[in-house]
This record gives structure tokens, sequence and C-alpha cells, in this order.
């Protein structure tokens, strides 16, 4: 299956998304994690290419959408669910489900929950937290914060995808091949000619400018669709704690929420394998059947 890339204005900017299985009648939106691109839900989509719509968006400022001329007000997951709202209604999408890692799940969240964006509401037809959570550990994001916020820029690519295999040794396997993809896929030439990570450093300042934007509590406690959170085994980002009070909240305290713990992995699973490819599709198609039974009913 051979997707297409493309560009739509939302929000006065110029994202860039990948579009497999154009034509499909139920969409999937796969939303990438803070310091990625669209091209880590290749796998994911080529899977689910063949049923669904699957639409894989580069984030404000990552890959190949625009970078914010104002990062203090736009590197925020209120202006990236404003993004979102205005993609689904560019792209002619009615409600979609949605699959995201890290950041990709907070913006799932807060698009779900439908406080920052009330023409959102009742659009998620599921959601698929990887590796993300209503509360994450300060160490975590500190760790996040420390390698995003200042990325290296190397002479050459294997240098450059050394070190991707160092930092995202939690993703769990990856092929050589995909980890060759990874490379290529998230890098720049800066001026001198080096070799960086393809996003603009100053997205970090979401950390800074509000320390408190990934406290999601109140937006997942408005989620009605129903949830599968992915944690990696080995996460330090979503700890323990944190499932716990998701079962007791929100979608967790409706009978709607699902947790399942990937082995192997750390932050966050790489949705690049069968096991966890089958685990996404499956939920999906779950889903999918219980919103058309749901649609017969009433109409």
């Amino acid at each position: 299956m051979v997707p297409t890339s493309n560009y739509v204005t939302c929000a006065g900017r110029e994202i860039h998304y990948m579009e497999w299985g154009a034509g499909n009648a139920a969409t999937v939106i796969a939303w990438h994690g803070l310091a990625r691109t669209s091209r880590d839900m290749d796998e994911l989509a080529g899977h689910l290419g063949d049923r669904y719509r699957v639409i894989c968006p580069d984030t404000l400022g990552r890959g190949f959408s625009q970078w914010s001329p104002q990062p203090q007000v736009e590197y925020t997951l209120a202006f990236y669910s404003q993004l979102a709202a205005e993609l689904f209604d560019r792209l002619g999408i009615d409600s979609a489900h949605w699959v995201g890692t890290s950041m990709g799940g907070a913006i799932g969240t807060v698009c779900a929950g439908g406080l920052s964006q009330p023409r959102l509401k009742g659009r998620i037809r599921s959601l698929v937290l990887n590796d993300n959570a209503p509360r994450l550990a300060q160490a975590a994001v500190d760790r996040i914060k420390a390698y995003a916020g200042n990325p290296p820029a190397f002479a050459t690519m294997a240098e450059l995808e050394a070190f991707f295999r160092q930092v995202y040794k939690p993703y769990g396997w990856l092929s050589d091949a995909q980890w060759r993809r990874l490379t290529e896929t998230s890098a720049r030439r800066l001026p001198d000619g080096r070799i960086t990570p393809h996003y603009d450093p100053a997205m970090v300042r979401q950390f800074i400018d509000h320390p408190r934007d990934y406290d999601l509590w109140q937006h997942y406690d408005a989620i009605e669709a129903p949830v599968l959170c992915l944690r990696g085994a080995e996460s330090d980002l979503v700890l323990p704690d944190a499932l716990d009070e998701m079962k007791r909240r929100g979608p967790g305290a409706r009978g709607r929420l699902r947790v399942v713990e990937v082995p192997g992995c750390g932050h966050a699973p790489a949705l690049n394998v069968p096991e966890q490819l089958e685990l996404v599709a499956g939920f999906i198609e779950d889903c999918e059947r219980a919103f058309q039974a749901a649609r017969l009913v009433t109409a």
C-alpha cells in the first residue's frame, strides 16, 4: 500500500500529514510523540490501511509541518487540539478512532474530552493511549526535556542513527531497516551541513511556559469513548499509580478502560510488531462494530 504526502492549512499553519487507505469509510488518526514525526506510524498505518482511512499528521514544529512563529502560545496541547479540530473539518472527517503515542495520546485525550474543543465532543469513537496517562512521572519528563530541548548535531547519518538507537532503545525491538527509516525520516541538515533531528527545539518550551499542560485529569474524566491504555512494562513515564487512578476515574469508572502492559518496552512501544499491531487493530475493530451497531439502533 502506497501512502500519499499532503499539506493542509489549519489555524493559519501549514500541517503535513501522511494518508493511507484513502477512500475507506472509517478513519483512524495516528498521532506521534513529542520529538517524533508522522512516519513513526508507518507500520500501524500500513496494517490498518486496507480497512480504514489512516491520517498521520506531523505536529506543528515537527517533520514537514510549519514551525510556529509564536512558540510560547502555540506549542501547547490547547493549540494542538485546535489544529486537530480544524484537520477533522478540512479533511471532511465526521468522526474517527484515535491512536496516540505519548504526546499524541495527550492530544487525543484533550480532543476526546471536548473541553478545549467542544466541536470534537463525541467525534472520537475510541482512544488508544500508547504509554500516556493524565499524570506523567516528573523524573521522566525532565529526562525527555533534557534531550529534546538540546538536539545534537552529527556529521554523518551513521552517527545520527547510533544516537537514535540509544535514545529510543525503550521502543523495543526494531529491525535494522526500521532503524534506518526512523533515522532518515527524522533528519534535517543544518546550514553548516551537519544533521540533526527534524523538529523545532523551541517546542520543548511547552514544559517551561506551561508546566501543568500534561495534567489532564479533567479532560480524561470527560471522555465517554472507550480507551485502551498501552503501558511499556519498563516505562518511566507512566507509573502504576497513574494507571490505578485511571481505573477509578472517567472511562475507568464507567467500565470503558482497558489497560495492557507491553513486555520488552519502556517509553514507548513502537507499534511495529505483530502482537502490538493486532492489539491496537483488534481494539479499534471492536469499537467500530459497537459504533455501527449503536447507529443502527438509533437510526
